[in-house]
């Protein structure tokens, strides 16, 4: 899809659902249109059933955290048309206590991947026949790729041969997994002297014997 042929449908986007459609870009050979995520079943029944976007195939939707900003979430949907071969990006901006509807009347494709940012991003949405965790496991707490979710987690599991089952405990880690000084080991660490090593500027490797 050319620039011009992007930018055209982008105004058409915008023009016919003003006030949903918040604005359009265009970067990198893709159009990225911004809605309100109030609007969002609107938006995507437009873009599904309007011929001039025939947008019909549902790829994905995933979630960007900004934990500093009030509304905290980028839900980013990504359309195909398979007969005009164009694509679209749509981006709506929630915080964690606002539910988004789901898409799952207008895009049936979409069940799984609105479970699976309701899983790892905390994004509940409302209408879905089925809003329960899909990747992590049934007692799982929290939402790993919020970027204030701690790279160790909280519970570790692990098999217990004297139990002979499954077992979940409270991550510990030993204090020097804990600190690093992110130094070059060919700078930062001083290692005591190694025979020989008074050799190394005295110059007796230049010249002769």
């Amino acid at each position: 899809m050319t620039h011009e042929t992007m930018e055209s449908l982008g105004q058409a986007i915008a023009g016919a659902l003003p006030g949903a459609v918040t604005g359009y870009v265009t970067a990198h050979g893709e159009l990225t249109v911004s809605a309100n995520a109030a609007d969002i079943v609107r938006v995507a029944t437009f873009l599904r059933d309007d011929p001039r976007c025939a947008f019909s195939c549902f790829i994905d939707v995933t979630a960007v955290d900004w934990p500093q900003r009030g509304r905290r979430f980028d839900v980013v949907y990504h359309l195909l048309s398979p007969t005009r071969n164009h694509r679209v990006r749509v981006k709506i901006e929630v915080d964690e206590a606002t539910p988004v509807a789901s898409l799952t009347d207008v895009f049936p494709g979409a069940n799984w991947f609105e479970r699976e940012v309701y899983d790892l991003y905390g994004v509940v949405f409302t209408g879905h026949p089925d809003m329960r965790r899909l990747l992590t496991d049934y007692g799982f707490e929290g939402h790993p790729l919020r970027k204030d979710f701690p790279l160790t987690g909280f519970v570790e599991v692990r098999w217990d041969d004297e139990q002979k089952r499954v077992v979940y405990s409270p991550v510990q880690l030993s204090q020097e997994f804990r600190t690093f000084d992110f130094l070059s080991p060919w700078e930062g660490p001083h290692y005591p002297p190694l025979p020989g090593d008074e050799k190394a500027g005295n110059g007796a490797s230049k010249g002769g014997a």
